[in-house]
């Protein structure tokens, strides 16, 4: 009996608050309104995971636009899938040398002692997203809340790394030892314009690398703002 009234409680409580969800958005005066949007956004990237005597230097950035298809699931249209198609361009400044001897790549942390100004290596890749997507937004409403939050995929179809320095310059394109997919969790939350974004990378930039027997497991954090354009 206890158990039934526990039970009975329950439901009375969902129902209630699924009602009260439904009543704090005006009634939808588009049944076919949604948040198809071009997204624009920078970003500061990180590496995580790296190996004993790699560090960043300078500022490393990152680039990205694309559309986002959105596809409500409830009522109130509130609530959506998100699923897009964009372009990332990305740049990574550290002391990891990529050098090439014999066709062969080589990966080295460059010491203190040595001379250079430049260092960095950069991709470029097609990404897919993938958002569950919650906002107070309504067909009349354009300045609203919203909390995105899913996987993205990307495929880097052009990688490169340049180095500026003693004893000579080292410039070198398309480097199989990049992982060609990338992928990790996302993060957008913010009010009209303004909306912070996170990407944390759940596999390692890099396939099957070592420096001195030590495999490279760096992957990347990716910090900054992202912009939606209706």
């Amino acid at each position: 009996m206890k158990f039934r009234l526990l039970l009975l409680f329950i439901l009375s409580g969902c129902s209630l608050f699924a009602q009260e969800e439904e009543s704090s958005f005006p009634s939808v005066t588009d049944s076919l309104y949604r948040e198809d949007q071009f997204y624009l956004g920078i970003t500061y990237n990180l590496l995580n995971n790296k190996p004993n005597g790699v560090s960043q230097n300078k500022f490393s950035s990152g680039f990205h636009f694309g559309f986002i298809r959105d596809m409500p699931i409830n009522k109130c249209r509130n609530k959506s899938i998100g699923v897009g198609l964009g372009l990332s361009f990305n740049s990574y400044n550290q002391n990891l040398l990529i050098s090439e001897n014999n066709k062969d790549v080589n990966f080295s942390v460059l010491g203190d002692e040595v001379n250079y100004s430049k260092n960095k290596f950069y991709t470029s890749v097609v990404e897919l997203p993938i958002e569950f997507r919650w906002r107070t937004s309504t067909a009349k409403e354009y300045s609203f809340w919203r909390i995105y939050t899913g996987v993205k995929f990307g495929y880097v179809f052009s990688n490169s790394s340049k180095y500026e320095g003693e004893p000579e310059n080292i410039k070198i394109k398309q480097i199989d030892s990049f992982n060609t997919l990338q992928y990790g969790l996302t993060l957008s939350a913010g009010y009209s314009t303004w909306n912070f974004h996170l990407y944390y990378a759940l596999n390692p930039i890099f396939d099957a690398t070592t420096i001195d027997n030590n495999p490279i497991d760096m992957s990347d954090v990716k910090i900054g703002l992202m912009f939606y354009i209706l």
